[in-house]
């Protein structure tokens, strides 16, 4: 491991975050982000950049992992989660990335339902309550205002740009 290479003793990793035992570690600073960055890592060693990283991981993992449910509404979840204020957590996200939270994670939610509707295997239902919209009207209205495309628009025009293996 990169880390322990350099001299460095890790606590606890976790998915995109390593902690270390080291209070300060300049002196090797600059070599981690090189070994990192040949493999195609960032180091991320700003606060604001970490919290928004954080913020987008939830979000992609509550969507991609766990069918976009919970149990309370998203901004308890991520305070909860982050041990941060939700309103200091969503002016962070905005100014940094440009767009809200919710707005990023609606895009996220879009770009499930897109996967799924190329995989072609689950009816829009189906798919409605995998990521547990309340209704297919509302995951229609919501897919038009994000692509401009119905669900079966998009399906149709996946499907003429895919060519059956016969015709390879």
């Amino acid at each position: 491991m990169i880390i322990e290479k350099l001299g460095l003793h890790p606590v606890q990793v976790e998915l995109g975050e390593i902690e270390i035992q080291e209070n300060n570690i300049l002196a090797v600073k600059e070599q981690l982000k090189q070994e990192l960055q040949s493999l195609g890592f960032d180091l991320l060693d700003d606060k604001k950049t970490r919290i928004i990283e954080k913020i987008k991981n939830l979000i992609i993992d509550l969507v991609q992992n766990k069918g976009n449910y919970l149990e309370v509404a998203l901004s308890e979840y991520l305070s909860v989660e982050l041990h941060q204020d939700y309103s200091s957590l969503s002016n962070l996200f905005s100014e940094v990335e440009g767009i809200t939270i919710e707005k990023y994670y609606i895009l996220q939610k879009i770009e499930k339902v897109k996967e799924l509707l190329v995989y072609d295997e689950l009816t829009l239902s189906e798919i409605a309550y995998q990521l547990n919209y309340s209704s297919v009207a509302y995951l229609s209205n919501q897919f038009k205002k994000v692509t401009g495309l119905s669900p079966s628009h998009f399906k149709k025009l996946r499907s003429i740009k895919r060519k059956p293996l016969e015709e390879l």
